[in-house]
């Protein structure tokens, strides 16, 4: 991502922990590929995705804000992160 989950550094980055969050990911994952321009090539061509942020999933990698929004609307994420384990379908967001 570009910044921190703390401090996200465009929107985009902002919009992918906003969604994370209220999908009930307290504690987000995130480096900031500004600090290191190799890093932030080398994502791209790893993933084969052009865009920042990156959004991965317990190491499996998902796509960009784009798509992580889609996901939200339809409920796909929610599912995802249950089937994951990383939030607890029990728990109120």
């Amino acid at each position: 991502m570009k910044g921190t989950p703390e401090e996200p550094l465009c929107g985009f980055s902002r919009g992918a922990i906003q969604i994370l969050q209220v999908n009930g990911v307290e504690h987000p994952n995130g480096v900031n590929c500004l600090e290191d321009p190799e890093l932030r090539e080398g994502i791209k061509e790893f993933s084969k995705w052009p865009t920042i942020p990156q959004i991965y999933i317990n190491g499996e990698f998902i796509g960009g804000f784009d798509i992580l929004l889609e996901m939200h609307k339809s409920g796909e994420l929610e599912s995802l992160l249950v089937k994951e384990k990383i939030v607890d379908s029990t728990d109120p967001k």
